[in-house]
């Protein structure tokens, strides 16, 4: 259980498009509105692992026409919201103002989001704790997951929403823009290179 534990905490701090989203809409909204955003993640992430779980999502990404149309829509919402965050200018914004993303956008991207199909494979299809008992196990998972995800997402919206609040120089929010750029990109790279290795 400790071994799945720390699994779930290298698997989800690690900036994905879940995470880097939370911190974007943090500074381009506040906490208020990049917490019902996260809200919407967190939905979207348990409707994933149960998809998981039950092999639904198995069954579906076994289809290649449809793993492909997903893949290629969440790589292009990853581009986008990439250039949107490089070309953001010299104000920290990873989302441009606007109306804030709520419940629904965060749903949306985690069924797009490769990174949230892989960490769940990952998760509940390794580690085994409990072979004999394969609900036990399944459900201390589910709480285990939970109880590390929500913190960790509630670290990177704080982290968003208070550099919302900085006065930082027009060369440093641009380096910040950048690099959240960068780091969208390499996922992008990523999914793309795990996606044609399939």
């Amino acid at each position: 259980m400790i071994t799945f534990a720390f699994a779930v905490l290298f698997l989800i701090i690690t900036p994905g498009p879940g995470v880097l989203s939370t911190a974007g809409v943090g500074a381009g909204y506040g906490f208020r509105a990049g917490f019902r955003y996260l809200t919407g993640l967190f939905i979207g992430t348990n409707i994933v692992a149960f998809g998981v779980i039950t092999g639904l999502a198995a069954v579906v990404l076994s289809v290649p026409v449809i793993r492909w149309v997903l893949m290629g829509a969440s790589l292009l919402y990853l581009l986008y919201l990439a250039a949107r965050i490089a070309f953001a200018g010299a104000r920290v914004a990873f989302i441009a103002a606007g109306s804030a993303p709520g419940i629904g956008a965060g749903l949306l991207l985690q069924a797009i989001n490769p990174k949230a199909y892989a960490v769940n494979t990952t998760l509940f299809a390794g580690f085994p704790y409990a072979p004999d008992n394969l609900l036990f196990e399944t459900a201390t998972k589910l709480l285990i997951a939970n109880a590390i995800w929500i913190p960790i997402h509630l670290g990177w919206l704080w982290a968003g929403a208070s550099l919302h609040r900085l006065n930082l120089s027009d060369r440093a929010q641009r380096r910040i823009n950048y690099a959240m750029a960068a780091s969208m990109l390499a996922v992008v790279i990523l999914a793309l290179i795990a996606g044609l290795r399939q």
